[in-house]
């Protein structure tokens, strides 16, 4: 468990500078489409090459809403809205995603106990004061994207949970083979076309995307949605605003004062309390 939080606390957050790295040479939804597809055909390759079963029918359909819900609209309003808007700010918007999970965890009949809500409330005060003290400019379409990104994100995460599908690493190859289909027929609708030959630091930006963002932090994602409480395995979004915002500011310039510092401090304290294991009854 601990390695695979690692994986979505670490390399999810790098991954809102990589995709300011990779938009520089690759349009939003076409660049989402490479690195799924690439990754979930490598991963599947490998996984049945190991013997692991394919999904059935009745897997597909629910791996098509799943790409539809994670990938689709998750990752490519993500992508999109990074067009416009700063790393750290996309960050700081995705990271209202676990408020969104607790909302539909209770709509299904889950009960929250009140370290969780209390580590919410927290991390959503965290995400607060970072943002006021930011200067991280915005957009219309930029907002728009990372309200519906986190809230897609959040119901595709508790939907899954009741839903017949294949082993997680399965769960996660076929998620990227289908959200990747879907981004593709995305970007052809939308007419993307690229500029120029894409940079070399664009390329390693989509290829470590593909690598360490869809095969190794999506499937340690899946592995935690089906063996972790909800709460636990979207803590994540606590964390990755505040490598994203260190990261944007190093790498890219963007603005990182005391303010951040503070609010990062809140950010980490929430997680203690969202990964804290409820008491016995």
């Amino acid at each position: 468990m601990a390695l695979a939080l690692a994986a979505v606390y670490l390399v999810w957050g790098s991954t809102y500078l990589a995709i300011a790295i990779g938009l520089e040479g690759f349009p939003p939804f076409a660049m989402g489409a490479i690195r799924m597809l690439a990754a979930g055909a490598l991963f599947y390759a490998v996984l049945r090459w190991r013997g692991m079963a394919a999904p059935t029918s009745r897997q597909w359909r629910n791996l098509w809403v799943m790409g539809a819900l994670m990938v689709l609209f998750a990752n490519g309003l993500v992508n999109l809205a990074q067009t416009e808007v700063s790393s750290g700010l996309a960050a700081i918007a995705v990271a209202s995603m676990p408020l969104f999970v607790a909302v539909f965890s209770t709509l299904k009949g889950r009960r929250l106990g009140r370290l969780e809500w209390s580590g919410i409330a927290l991390g959503l005060l965290g995400v607060g004061l970072l943002n006021a003290g930011s200067e991280l400019a915005g957009s219309l379409l930029g907002m728009l994207c990372l309200v519906v990104a986190p809230l897609a994100w959040a119901w595709g995460s508790v939907w899954s949970r009741d839903q017949d599908l294949p082993s997680p690493f399965m769960n996660a190859a076929g998620q990227m083979l289908c959200g990747g289909v879907l981004m593709a027929l995305a970007s052809l609708l939308l007419g993307e076309r690229f500029t120029g030959p894409p940079s070399l630091d664009a390329v390693l930006a989509v290829v470590y995307l593909g690598v360490f963002g869809s095969i190794i932090g999506y499937s340690a994602y899946v592995w935690l949605l089906g063996n972790v409480r909800p709460a636990l395995a979207t803590s994540y979004a606590y964390v990755n605003p505040a490598i994203a915002v260190l990261l944007g500011t190093l790498v890219l310039q963007e603005r990182f004062d005391a303010d951040t510092w503070i609010a990062m401090a809140v950010i980490l304290a929430s997680v203690a309390l969202v990964t804290r294991p409820p008491r016995p009854a």
